[in-house]
């Protein structure tokens, strides 16, 4: 197992990855009934994520696709990664018996674990083609006042499936593990089409 002195731009990069995630800053509410997001997920489905890969002492290997604690070594959790092997990748740290490092990682999602398909790459040295975002166009604002965004985001805000939900452009971007569809239709339908748009952080393989 390998331990790189990197600490300081890796820590920076995973830093700066929670203040994005964790900022939902509005008060909970009672959600209601929303539909079960694994219960909705497509068994088997090849997709890739990217996020902070760590094991902790006593605890399987996961990928962190929601907050992580400003501490360090970092600590957070997600789905179990099948199949990883620390030795076969570069980039990591360990510290107090944490070991970690951001990568972009494939697999086949069963809803509740990712189950390796392809070697994992450091995000480092990831370079993924970006496609346009009708949803952040400027010139594609969305109509939603900011009160109703406020009023749904607090609606989530302690549903335990979502990873956190931010307003942008007049549309209420809603962060979860992965999602085949069911979940955007489920918002769909509540909220009016055009108002929540979710944001899977496991993405399918194009």
């Amino acid at each position: 197992m390998r331990t790189l002195g990197t600490r300081g731009g890796t820590l920076f990069a995973v830093l700066g990855a929670a203040l994005v995630l964790t900022a939902c800053g509005a008060d909970p509410a009672d959600p209601g009934d929303i539909m079960d997001i694994t219960e909705s997920d497509a068994t088997g489905s090849e997709v890739i994520g990217q996020g902070t890969v760590i094991e902790k002492p006593g605890s399987t290997v996961q990928i962190c696709l929601g907050p992580i604690t400003m501490i360090y070594p970092p600590d957070c959790g997600g789905p179990e990664i099948v199949g990883w092997d620390w030795d076969e990748v570069d980039g990591e740290e360990t510290a107090n018996g944490t070991t970690w490092g951001t990568y972009a990682v494939q697999g086949t999602w069963d809803g509740e674990q990712l189950t390796l398909t392809e070697p994992p790459i450091m995000l480092a040295l990831y370079d993924p083609m970006v496609p346009d975002d009708p949803y952040t166009d400027p010139e594609n604002p969305g109509e939603a006042s900011e009160a109703e965004l406020a009023e749904i985001q607090a609606e989530l805000a302690d549903e335990p499936d979502i990873l956190g939900a931010y307003p942008q452009n007049g549309y209420l971007f809603v962060e979860v593990v992965h999602d085949d569809g069911s979940l955007q239709e489920e918002f769909n339908e509540r909220y009016g089409e055009d108002v929540v748009v979710v944001r899977p952080q496991l993405k399918p393989v194009e």
